[in-house]
């Protein structure tokens, strides 16, 4: 009875540990200063150049799911910069003069802004799909379907979802008898996403424009491309 038990903890211990190993939407927040102490308003602020924020007249961002290992780029003015995150869970910076190489910036971590939470996160945190949007960030949404993946993450489009399956549309394309966008895996049109998973996913780009694909083309275009292809 006493080992039943205590199977049942260590599983239970188990379940939480690779919970809190997948949590998401961690905020990490930021202050950023010039090398004269005043804020660094409107610098870009990304990881990996896919998640990017702007900061605020203070100075402030603030980004979500940023991990230990990760190096902030840091785009001000005419300059950039790459911070290693180095562990912290927040982060107050003070830029150097560009003109002084001794020393790039000055880098520590403050308790207060990690309490801040979500305060710094807001709305400003964007993405950048001008190059499409990788697989990585598709499976931190917690679903296999690519469309559900992409939800929320390309302006113009709409999901709906019809008999349990989901329906794409690409506003301000054409909508004229048929409006499911074109689909194409590795380079073959498919009828569907469905017997794709994003784990099997290494890119993908929703293009508004399919004219280069014809009629085919007429209500959008939603190109996948696995991994290994």
């Amino acid at each position: 009875m006493n080992k039943i038990f205590l199977s049942a903890i260590m599983l239970f211990v188990g379940i939480s540990s690779v919970g809190a190993q997948n949590a998401e939407g961690v905020p990490f927040n930021g202050v950023i200063s010039d090398f004269v102490g005043n804020a660094a308003k409107r610098a870009k602020v990304s990881v990996n150049d896919y998640y990017y924020t702007m900061t605020d007249r203070q100075g402030r961002f603030g980004l979500t799911d940023v991990k230990d290992t990760d190096t902030l780029k840091i785009k001000y003015q005419k300059s950039v910069y790459y911070i290693p995150v180095a562990g912290r869970k927040s982060i107050r910076i003070k830029l150097a003069d560009q003109l002084d190489k001794s020393a790039m910036f000055e880098a520590a971590e403050d308790q207060e802004l990690v309490d801040y939470g979500y305060g710094f996160v807001k709305r400003r945190e964007s993405l950048n799909i001008s190059n499409g949007i990788p697989g990585e960030v598709l499976r931190r949404r917690n679903t296999t379907n690519i469309l559900d993946a992409l939800s929320g993450m390309v302006p113009g489009l709409n999901l709906q979802n019809k008999s349990g399956k989901t329906k794409a549309l690409i506003r301000g394309v054409g909508t004229i008898g048929k409006t499911d966008p074109l689909f194409i895996v590795d380079g073959v049109e498919v009828e569907s996403l469905d017997y794709i998973s994003v784990y099997d996913v290494e890119r993908v780009e929703v293009l508004k424009d399919g004219s280069m694909y014809g009629v085919r083309g007429a209500n959008g275009v939603i190109i996948v491309r696995t991994i290994g292809r």
